[in-house]
């Protein structure tokens, strides 16, 4: 059954409500003040699916994107960048609100909101069944259809020529897509990383074992595009997992080096295929600039948990008397101890283990702890222990508030209070944000 809703309330992250005969349905999707048709789920459920926006809000403009209708890669493209900030603040400030943390809060825009993504992976497929070949995200919903992202607003320039080169030749070859239903076809995934302070491009094609990929005519077409950038790195990955994601069962470097170069703060970062890096680097270097001005690291140990890469461990060295990070990711922990060496840092321990594991392991005693877990947040197994360390100041940084309020109990609990918190704008047109907190304890 569908039915018409306004929505008269939403809640971090994008999740809407709006009532029908004194009763209300949660949705994912929209923007207060809109009349949106949703699916009832059940006769008895209050969940439904957003189908069609029947009128827009009354903060809404034009959208800018031509693919904002269809395509779920974005949520707030049709709001002004001044207004998606006031919303994603107030839909924050609620979130704490409604978890006891009531609080005023400035959210720190992104110094871009345009073309700033420096990632990008892209997946083939067609936009409805038996069309012709597409590359791009996934159609809102619709996890089978495919879009062609020809104008994305959010990428760099590059990736819009790349994809839509590199659509074109495979559709030129008579290549079929992957059907991830029959699990039949060549064509799977496009992988790509620009450096936004070197322009170093990073291209992975993933495919199945289901035909041959002639490389050194791949390499030639790609080596041949018109591009802002410059291409030094080509990998071909080959999956036959069910799954819809890269998994590289086979991986091979077919062209130049294995990463790409970005700098950071005046630091040299090497970034291989699968590594994790901030996704809008300008917005990164405010994160980070803030995190190193946040905490006095001077002469001090520091623990810096769920390290990556090692961004924030190299950045805090400088100060510090060490640091010693832990990722549990070993491809990470290895591009981190070569970024050390090639940023001359000699005052980092990186340590390659889940932190749960290893922190009855660290038997020192550390001034400041930086916290950056993934979405799920810290494994509840392991926040008492890492409080059992007793520092001064905590720095969780965290790109889930959700999981960020529900782990801020916990440290308040365990005598810690909040000293700063503020919203970091890193993911523009998104639902997405940053949030950063100080955590001292309780006088």
């Amino acid at each position: 059954m569908s039915i018409i809703v306004k929505i008269d309330k939403s809640r971090f992250p994008n999740l809407s409500r709006g009532s029908f005969e004194d009763r209300e349905y949660h949705f994912k999707g929209g923007i207060v003040g809109q009349r949106v048709e949703i699916k009832v789920r059940g006769k008895k459920s209050k969940k439904a699916k957003l189908l069609n926006i029947i009128e827009r809000s009354d903060i809404e403009i034009e959208s800018q994107c031509p693919h904002s209708e269809k395509c779920g890669g974005c949520s707030y493209q049709t709001l002004s960048y001044e207004e998606e900030l006031k919303y994603k603040k107030e839909l924050i400030e609620n979130l704490f609100k409604e978890n006891g943390i009531e609080r005023e809060m400035e959210i720190i825009p992104s110094p871009v909101h345009k073309n700033y993504r420096n990632k990008m992976e892209y997946t083939f497929g067609d936009e409805y069944k038996g069309g012709p070949l597409s590359l791009g995200l996934h159609v809102k919903n619709r996890f089978h259809e495919i879009i062609n992202t020809t104008d994305c607003k959010i990428v760099d320039e590059d990736f819009n020529t790349i994809r839509a080169e590199v659509r074109t030749y495979f559709e030129d070859l008579g290549e079929a897509q992957y059907n991830r239903k029959r699990h039949e076809g060549f064509l799977r995934h496009l992988l790509i990383r620009k450096a936004t302070k070197t322009g170093e491009i990073m291209i992975l094609l993933s495919t199945s074992s289901q035909s041959q990929l002639d490389e050194e005519a791949f390499i030639k077409f790609l080596l041949g595009l018109d591009l802002k950038g410059q291409i030094v790195s080509i990998y071909h990955v080959k999956n036959d997992a069910l799954s819809d994601a890269i998994v590289p069962e086979e991986i091979k470097l077919i062209y130049g080096k294995d990463h790409i170069e970005e700098e950071v703060l005046g630091l040299r970062f090497k970034i291989s295929p699968f590594s994790f890096f901030q996704t809008n680097t300008k917005s990164a270097e405010v994160l980070y600039k803030m995190a190193r001005e946040k905490i006095d690291a001077k002469d001090k140990l520091v623990f810096d948990l769920y390290s990556g890469t090692g961004t924030i461990t190299q950045v805090l060295a400088e100060s510090a008397k060490k640091v010693i990070g832990v990722e549990i990711v070993e491809e990470a922990v290895e591009a981190a101890r070569e970024n050390a060496k090639l940023n001359g840092i000699d005052n980092v321990e990186f340590i390659a283990s889940d932190v749960l594991k290893v922190l009855d392991d660290l038997d020192k005693n550390p001034d400041l702890i930086v916290l950056d877990p993934p979405r799920e947040g810290i494994n509840p197994k392991a926040i008492d222990k890492i409080i059992d360390f007793d520092p001064e100041k905590f720095l969780y940084i965290s790109c889930n508030p959700v999981t960020l309020v529900r782990d801020l109990g916990v440290f308040k609990e365990r005598g810690y209070e909040i000293e700063e918190l503020e919203i970091v704008d890193q993911f523009p047109k998104t639902s997405h944000a940053e949030v950063i907190t100080l955590l001292g304890k309780i006088k």
